[in-house]
């Protein structure tokens, strides 16, 4: 317990922490940083981690914390608040200020760490979204949380290194969430209610990939926007609609040609199941893309070591 909270005050800020339980203690903490914006991936056993006064004047850097709970219960309070957090919940509080998270059980919650002033939200509404709950079952929490979920498994595991545009995207997503909590959407910047919308609207291709149907006008009726408007979305990104669907069917298809789950599965299948229903088309595509067909690359995946 004791290199815990020593590993966790030096990630972070200088916190205070006690155990609840008279058992051996285990926890995890992974840590991965772009510039400023940190992301630490936390577990471990029923805890109170606080951050007192006498901490504070030790230091204080002036950063924001949103933690999104992985696993168990958290209750977050601070400045009168308290904020409990249930798996896929989130909720935001300042290191410049005493709180306190109380876990009652085994815990595990994605942290991101980062200068307040990279949060796009106004001073006044910052203050009264401290410890304030944001479901991640609903509105534009529904959204980030999946979204964080799937950013801390993929930490953990190393298949992903955080960019400056990952991180720019999720405190636009973060921004986005808070100021519809507080009902005070029409004060977020312009370019931040754009960077949730193209990223939602990302997340529901993604869900959508095995049907052969999905169409620039499906995606922009779902999200109550012109076909028109939705092309500019992706051509800001330097893509458009049809190359980002093509993009993540292949993709997915390439990983499981390489898979060894799937060695015995006709290709046709594979590409089937993404929605690419022309095995011809589907191969020309492939190599393309990726050089060779996908019986090629199939094989050379298999033998290589």
């Amino acid at each position: 317990f004791d290199a815990w909270h020593e590993a966790v005050s030096k990630a972070f800020v200088p916190l205070d922490a006690r155990s609840r339980t008279g058992a051996a203690f285990g926890g995890v903490l992974a840590n991965s940083a772009v510039g400023a914006v940190q992301f630490s991936d936390v577990a471990g056993g029923a805890v109170d981690v606080y951050r007192s006064a006498q901490a504070i004047r030790r230091f204080d850097p002036g950063y924001l914390k949103l933690g999104v709970q992985l696993r168990g219960y958290c209750l977050v309070t601070q400045d009168g608040r308290e904020a409990p957090l249930t798996p896929g919940d989130f909720a935001l509080y300042d290191t410049r200020r005493p709180y306190q998270l109380s876990f009652d059980s085994e815990f595990r919650m994605l942290v991101v760490m980062f200068p307040r002033e990279l949060l796009n939200l106004r001073p006044d509404d910052l203050a009264n979204v401290v410890a304030r709950r944001v479901s991640g079952r609903r509105g534009v929490g529904g959204l980030v949380s999946p979204f964080l979920v799937k950013l801390a498994n993929e930490l953990r595991s190393d298949q992903i290194v955080p960019t400056f545009e990952l991180s720019n995207a999720v405190l636009d997503l973060f921004a986005a969430a808070l100021s519809e909590q507080l009902g005070c959407e029409p004060s977020v910047r312009p370019e931040t209610r754009r960077h949730a919308l193209i990223l939602q609207i990302k997340a529901f291709i993604d869900a959508r990939l095995d049907d052969p149907e999905l169409t620039t006008a499906t995606i922009a009726a779902a999200h109550y926007i012109s076909p028109r408007y939705l092309q500019k979305l992706f051509e800001a990104e330097g893509s458009t609609v049809t190359d980002w669907i093509r993009r993540r069917r292949l993709d997915h298809c390439r990983r499981e040609l390489r898979d060894p789950r799937h060695a015995g599965e006709p290709i046709s299948r594979i590409a089937g199941r993404w929605g690419l229903l022309d095995s011809s088309h589907f191969s020309r595509l492939f190599r393309a893309t990726y050089g060779m067909s996908p019986r090629e690359f199939r094989s050379e995946k298999i033998v290589s070591p």
